[in-house]
């Protein structure tokens, strides 16, 4: 047989897909095992989601539909970036996906071309560099450094930009710090966005889930920084904020260029989205029941405990993160790599986390942890993995 296209060999896997593959064959042994691995929210949609996807279904709302998403949640979308962001966008600038995946895989089909730098933070998610190789870009990683609250550098990044530059990746908060960008931080990256002339891909997944403590008075888009509006994308969807991580849903907001482009490749790809997701999404963005605030109070109450426990553990070094659910450990002073720390926990004490290494060279001391899992599951992880400390003490 001829050989695949060359493109793939430059494709990555993630990480967390690798321990999550190991810790559910350790399951089908009958081992127990904690999953603290992946990104899912433990909670459900809230219940006038789903009976607004029921009633879509009985009402035949199983059609073709328009490629670019339905213009009702595309305005219900606007209306709701308004509301919790400060944003003045139209339905028009937004494009409906089927998860935030391939609406960042088609944002930066769309605008990378053979040779183009990519910017992107390390540690972050796997997925930037990967995609970015497979267009033929060339990923560019900024480091998020512990010397820097765990806050992008302007100056490194500002250091990194040659003539080749075309796109800087923002992920505030992100995933896997759980880092919120300062204003101060965002505002000079926006600056360096328009002296150089740079695409802004700002991945928001997690803008919803922000604590109170936030350093700078919490999230603030990329979009809302002067000069920002012509050259920034969000990435953002219902996985996170609505614990829809099943449904598939995700979209962009893009200048009118973008969102032609974008249509194109919808057209050459998967159509539309579901209708009758789109119809409960409407519902889940009104929130009527206020579950999205409550779902973050509750990881809040998590994260509190979480980090104070991990910070227990010896050799590890837990701050507990601004946003987002996930604790991220400094685990230098174990004295053992991430990999081994992440191999004892889950083959001897069945806790499954994954080494900080799968977001980026930046992560070889840390390893990241999921608290979106109940407050009793956590306690006992971290009970779990007292009792096997001692193979590092």
């Amino acid at each position: 047989m001829k050989p695949l296209a060359a493109r793939i060999s430059t494709l990555r896997g993630e990480g967390a897909l690798t321990v999550y593959a190991r810790a559910k064959e350790l399951e089908r042994q009958g081992r127990s095992i904690i999953h603290l691995e992946l990104g899912e929210p433990d909670f459900h949609p809230a219940p006038p989601v789903l009976d607004a996807l029921r009633a879509a279904v009985s009402e035949g709302r199983d059609r073709y539909c328009p490629m670019q998403g339905l213009p009702a949640l595309r305005e219900e979308l606007a209306l709701y970036l308004a509301r919790t962001r400060g944003l003045a966008v139209s339905g028009d600038q937004i494009v409906i996906a089927p998860g935030c995946k391939i609406a960042l895989f088609f944002a930066l089909m769309a605008l990378v071309e053979p040779g183009d730098e990519v910017l992107y933070p390390d540690p972050g998610f796997p997925g930037y560099p990967s995609i970015t190789r497979g267009f033929g870009g060339i990923p560019v990683g900024f480091a998020l450094s512990e010397r820097h609250q765990l806050q992008p550098d302007p100056e490194e990044v500002a250091a990194r930009i040659t003539p080749r530059t075309k796109i800087l990746i923002t992920n505030s908060p992100g995933n896997p710090t759980g880092t919120v960008y300062s204003d101060a931080v965002q505002r000079r990256l926006a600056e360096l966005a328009v002296a150089h002339d740079l695409y802004v891909l700002s991945d928001e997944i997690y803008a919803r889930i922000v604590y109170p403590d936030a350093a700078g008075g919490g999230f603030r888009s990329m979009l809302a920084y002067p000069g920002m509006a012509e050259r920034t994308l969000i990435i953002d969807g219902f996985s996170k904020s609505f614990a829809m991580t099943g449904w598939r849903l995700g979209y962009t907001v893009a200048p009118a260029a973008v969102v032609a482009a974008l249509n194109m490749l919808i057209v050459n790809s998967y159509t539309c989205v579901a209708e009758f997701t789109q119809h409960a999404a409407i519902e889940a963005l009104r929130d009527r029941d206020e579950a999205t605030p409550r779902m973050v109070a509750e990881f809040h109450r998590r994260r509190d405990q979480f980090a104070r426990d991990l910070d227990q553990v010896p050799g590890f070094r837990c701050a507990p993160p601004s946003g987002a659910f996930y604790a991220w450990v400094n685990i230098a002073g174990t004295g053992a790599s991430a990999d081994d720390v992440c191999r004892i926990m889950l083959e001897d004490a069945g806790v499954a986390a994954i080494p900080g290494a799968a977001f980026g060279p930046s992560g070889a001391d840390f390893v990241r942890f999921s608290f979106a899992s109940s407050a009793a599951t956590l306690r006992e992880a971290v009970e779990r993995i007292h009792k096997v400390s001692q193979a590092w003490r």
